[in-house]
């Protein structure tokens, strides 16, 4: 058991990536408060972790909001007894279009739900952290951050914010023993984001569009991320700060 009673926070773990993360770090072990702003799909995979043996409560969150965020680091102390790890996965995208297609309200919550988010969950998380002698943030951004494409100009930016902000949280918060690190992963179209990504319908030929930029030839899954969360959240990584994995089958090369 990897994670073996720690204490874990997964934001957007409802569905997509954020399932998979928690459902593999109560696998290992973990405490794992599962956060989504859906009840009902977050009652769910709290109900089936339960029922396979693991630990796993659902608190409702939305992550723009302060108050909520206090309500989340909360149910996970009282749940796990600390704040040992917390998963920033939640995220939002707009379609991909052109630029200038983009309304304002569209990018504010690009921003609001990928930036700020972090923002507030550094307010909350990080005293509860110092308090416990410790912790991990894993912020999920992507590939987008890094290798940026035509049509998700805004929301590229948003992810090149996190990796930028990451890296600074962990030279800031290394002297707390808080390690702070980023995934990126690339397209899994098992997403509910996948049409917005993609620009519309998931078809075969926008399938082929993106797997042919894969050296490895597929998509990325949501355990392949849980796998590289697990990882990071881990003691097994208890040097590694500030570092960006890319779980991209060698997009970004």
């Amino acid at each position: 058991m990897r994670v073996q009673n720690k204490s874990i926070l997964v934001t957007g773990a409802g569905g997509g990536i954020g399932e998979g993360i928690a459902r593999r770090l109560a696998a290992e072990g973990a405490a794992v408060v599962v956060a989504d702003i859906n009840a009902e799909l977050g009652e769910k995979v709290a109900a089936d972790i339960t029922a396979a043996g693991g630990k796993a409560c659902f608190v409702a969150g939305d992550v723009t909001r302060s108050t909520d965020w206090a309500r989340l680091v909360h149910t996970a102390l009282d749940h796990g007894g600390r704040l040992d790890v917390l998963v920033n996965n939640a995220g939002w995208t707009h379609r991909n279009r052109p630029m200038l297609e983009v309304s304002e309200a569209e990018f504010d919550k690009v921003y609001a739900v990928n930036v700020k988010s972090i923002f507030l969950s550094a307010q909350h998380a990080v005293p509860a952290m110092r308090a416990n002698g410790g912790g991990s943030i894993i912020n999920i951004a992507s590939t987008a951050g890094i290798r940026p494409r035509p049509g998700l100009t805004w929301y590229n930016g948003s992810k090149g914010a996190v990796i930028t902000t990451s890296k600074s949280m962990a030279a800031e918060l290394g002297p707390d023993n808080i390690r702070v690190n980023c995934i990126n992963p690339v397209f899994n179209p098992d997403t509910g984001l996948s049409a917005e990504f993609a620009g519309g319908p998931l078809d075969e030929a926008r399938r082929a569009k993106f797997r042919a930029t894969i050296p490895l030839g597929r998509f990325s899954t949501a355990l392949d991320v849980a796998n590289a969360a697990l990882y990071l959240a881990s003691d097994e990584a208890a040097f590694v700060s500030g570092v960006c994995i890319e779980v991209d089958g060698g997009r970004c090369v």
